[in-house]
């Protein structure tokens, strides 16, 4: 039975055939031509709907997009029960990441064609962007019943079943599909049926049924292409099933062919039931196992790398000393970052501190690295010394660090790692400009180094000389590019963004730091967003396992070191603007707390920098697909913001991808102080505390909590129940004594600098004079961290004691000599 077209969707057959052309247009990406045939339509109909929608969204692709929309609502309007209509109102939508509302009109449409293929097609794509994964299986469902002969329907609905944990459910449809399908004559078809029985055997095994994974394992192995997965799996599964001995001979097959494989070792020593608690026969057993995998394959790293972890006494000197002699010989710039996790052990750091000593000793004696072995070349000497200036500055020894470094620089001036390493050397002293000077020196010994260009670029920002960065990051970006940042911006550099914005918030340039943050932010979601093109893809290719391991990466990719230190520091300036919203004058620089000098100079510098961008623009040809930068000072970040609104969203990917880092939680209280959310806070302090109970800032947020708590009692609207619990949070961290006792409690039994610190800002939040306090910071001894000496010096300051700020300033001007800070 044919469906009747209503009257006012009629068209003439000539504008028929032309209304059929532009919706090729539209999927050949021909947007100019589209927009000319949905005008040709218009002159003889221009009230019909469908055009209307298409026209508005050619506009909408040609960056037309408030056009765009009004010419769809008007097609809307004219045909409110057109699918076409509402399917481009959700396309419009979904480009512009409106993923709700473009749901929305998805449903729609699909009310008025509830069997169209492309709407629900494109409903279901928008469904696992979302990871509304019961929505998705309904939509997968719909699609087989719609097409039951296209196979990607068919494993749409496995993967719908997959990621709800039905796995029974997604196994029947994968068999059904196998029992239903005919053998394909393509060149793809043995990878497909390859890729099909694997991940099938990855459902089975994520059921939990191990044995029947190692059955059906065993079943498909002639079918499957991917040898090296299959036999990883196959170890696995042995593993999974306790089938020890086994499991073995798998791992060591697996060895045999990569034994720097640290998960292949982890498994062989696993399957020789050598996991878990240590004790000194299983610590024995583990080494004569390493030693084995060593002898077999000599130039396994891992092995020899994980038998230091785990070797003791004097068995860890001769592993160690034959593993270093090699490495020395060799000339491995990165040994001590291969060995930085076995430092956290001080018995094993004193012995490796002492057998590289004893080497450099000995070549200076002998020119042998143990007084009787062959006479060794002049760069084994060059990278000891290079070992030891590392070991001495992660000791945090930056005084011998750099007297060994200079001692190799004058050995080879011209190795670039040298010089890096000591620019590295003057940053964790403190002193970025020398450490800048440094690397620049590193970077003209080799000017066809990106790397160090690039690093070079990173510490010029991070002395916040803007304009020096810009050139040397230039050096490496398009040459017809006069601007190289926004060279940057197009390639999505992360580290210059990162880099950039801490230095415009140093240089109170809060609108610029702001967009380089959210910058940052957009490219993360750009990176989410590209899943769009994998959805469709994946199902085709018959990619099941890679596209599943893709959704569960994207699920945490915010927990990319990157995001995760922007974020903390975008959420820290949005609280720092909150306490102390910036007068800003018309160029977009904060002005509050600086001398009429300093003021000149801020202006001087920011009418500078407005001038390059003018002049960057009018030499640059214009492209009509780039956007032009209207806001370049960032000031729609500053103006009639919501600070604190702005940092929860930070935190909130904080929080979802990162739960276990503190730092996201102890800023998630301050942020949740101020806007008089307890139980947030509460809930906050609880994760903090769980995650590391010595943190000090803990201590400090629960005194201010308790306090928040007295303030929330006194109000008019209080919720009863809210109180309670408040309440009940506040005895327990008290345990019935006043804040000042347990204050000063904590004072008594935390000695160290970071703890005394906190103590003294307790004193003053609980209303003791500041003397007091004062006395405290001024207490602190010598030897401390340089970031301590710093925060005791701002708080001083900050509470205007300028004796005392000037006395501590002295006293670490001694203790830290190179630090820019107290210079």
């Amino acid at each position: 039975m044919m469906t009747t077209i209503p009257k006012n969707r009629e068209l003439p057959s000539k504008e028929a055939a032309v209304f059929k052309s532009i919706l090729k247009f539209y999927e050949h990406k021909q947007y100019k031509k589209g927009l000319k045939g949905a005008d040709q339509i218009l002159k003889k109909a221009p009230d019909h709907g469908e055009t209307l929608a298409m026209k508005g969204l050619f506009c909408h692709c040609l960056d037309r997009k408030e056009e765009g929309h009004e010419y769809i609502k008007k097609g809307i309007r004219q045909d409110i029960r057109s699918h076409i209509c509402w399917h481009v109102y959700g396309l419009v939508h979904r480009a512009e990441k409106n993923y709700e509302e473009a749901s929305k009109c998805y449903a729609q449409a699909l009310r008025c064609e509830p069997e169209n293929i492309q709407i629900l097609r494109d409903f279901s794509q928008l469904q696992i962007q979302m990871r509304n994964y019961e929505a998705f299986n309904e939509s997968r469902h719909k699609l087989l019943s719609v097409r039951p002969e296209a196979k990607m329907h068919w494993f749409g609905l496995a993967v719908s079943y997959h990621l709800l944990k039905k796995y029974d459910e997604a196994e029947k449809i994968l068999l059904a599909y196998v029992d239903g399908a005919t053998e394909e004559a393509t060149p793809y078809a043995a990878y497909e049926k390859s890729e099909l029985l694997m991940y099938h055997n990855m459902i089975i095994e994520e059921s939990g049924n191990f044995s029947r994974a190692l059955a059906h394992l065993d079943t498909i192995r002639p079918n499957v292409l991917d040898k090296k997965n299959w036999a990883e799996s196959k170890a696995r599964l042995l593993l999974k099933s306790q089938q020890y001995a086994l499991a073995e001979v798998e791992y060591a097959k697996l060895l045999s062919n990569n034994a720097d494989s640290e998960p292949y070792l982890q498994g062989l020593l696993a399957s020789k039931q050598l996991d878990g608690p240590l004790d000194d026969t299983k610590r024995e057993r583990i080494l004569r196992a390493l030693k084995d995998v060593a002898t077999k394959n000599p130039r396994s790293h891992a092995a020899n790398m994980m038998a230091l972890r785990y070797a003791q006494g004097q068995e860890f000197e001769t592993i160690l000393n034959v593993f270093l002699t090699k490495s020395f010989q060799k000339g491995i710039p990165s040994l001590f970052k291969n060995l930085r996790e076995i430092m956290a052990d001080p018995v094993k750091a004193k012995v490796i501190e002492d057998t590289v000593l004893s080497y450099s000793a000995e070549l200076d004696k002998s020119s042998t690295l143990d007084g009787e072995s062959d006479v060794e070349p002049p760069t084994t000497k060059l990278w000891v010394l290079y070992f030891l200036a590392y070991l001495y500055d992660f000791k945090k020894d930056y005084q011998q660090a750099l007297t060994i470094i200079d001692q190799a620089i004058e050995h080879s001036p011209t190795v670039v790692e040298l010089l890096m390493l000591k620019a590295k050397i003057y940053k964790h002293c403190g002193d970025v400009e020398s450490a800048m000077n440094t690397i620049n020196e590193g970077r003209l010994l080799d000017l066809q180094d990106r790397y160090i260009n690039s690093k070079c670029s990173k510490y010029m920002l991070a002395n916040d000389q803007m304009k020096m960065a810009e050139d040397t990051v230039a050096l490496f970006t398009k040459s017809n590019n006069p601007d190289p940042v926004q060279d940057l911006t197009d390639m999505q550099c992360l580290w210059y963004a990162a880099a950039a914005g801490k230095s415009f918030a140093r240089q109170r340039l809060y609108g610029q730091a702001l967009k380089k943050f959210h910058l940052i932010e957009s490219h993360f979601s750009n990176f989410y967003d590209d899943q769009f093109d994998f959805h469709g893809y994946a199902l085709r290719k018959v990619t099941l396992r890679a596209y599943v391991d893709l959704i569960r990466a994207h699920d945490t990719l915010r927990g990319h070191k990157y995001f995760v230190k922007t974020a903390k520091a975008a959420v820290q300036l949005y609280i720092d603007l909150f306490d102390k919203p910036p007068s800003l004058n018309p160029e977009g620089v904060d002005t509050s707390n600086m001398t009429e000098q300093e003021i000149k100079k801020a202006l001087k510098k920011q009418k500078k920098a407005e001038a390059k961008t003018q002049l960057a623009a009018t030499q640059t040809p214009q492209d009509p697909k780039k956007k032009v930068d209207d806001d370049p000072l960032g000031k729609k970040y500053l103006e009639n913001a919501d600070f604190l609104g702005e940092a929860s969203k930070f935190l909130k990917h904080l929080h979802h991808c990162v739960p276990n880092d503190i730092e996201g939680w102890l800023l998630a209280c301050e942020v949740n102080l101020r806007k008089e959310k307890l139980l947030l806070v509460l809930k906050a302090i609880h994760q903090a505390e769980a995650i590391d109970p010595a943190e000090p800032k803990v201590h400090l947020y629960k005194l201010r909590f308790c306090l928040a708590v007295e303030q929330y009692r006194q109000q008019e609207n209080k919720n009863s129940t809210v109180l309670q619990v408040l309440e009940d949070a506040k005895k327990q961290f008290t345990a019935g004594r006043s804040l000042q006792t347990l204050n000063q409690a904590f004072g008594k039994d935390f000695p160290g600098a970071k703890y005394q610190i906190v103590f003294a800002q307790a004193k003053l939040l609980l209303n003791e004079p500041v003397e007091k306090a004062v006395a405290v910071l001024k207490s602190l001894p010598s030897e401390i961290l340089l970031e301590e000496a710093i925060e005791a010096h701002k708080l001083l300051k900050n509470w205007k004691q300028k004796e005392a700020a000037e006395q501590v300033g002295e006293k670490y001007r001694l203790a830290f000599p190179l630090a820019s800070y107290f210079k």
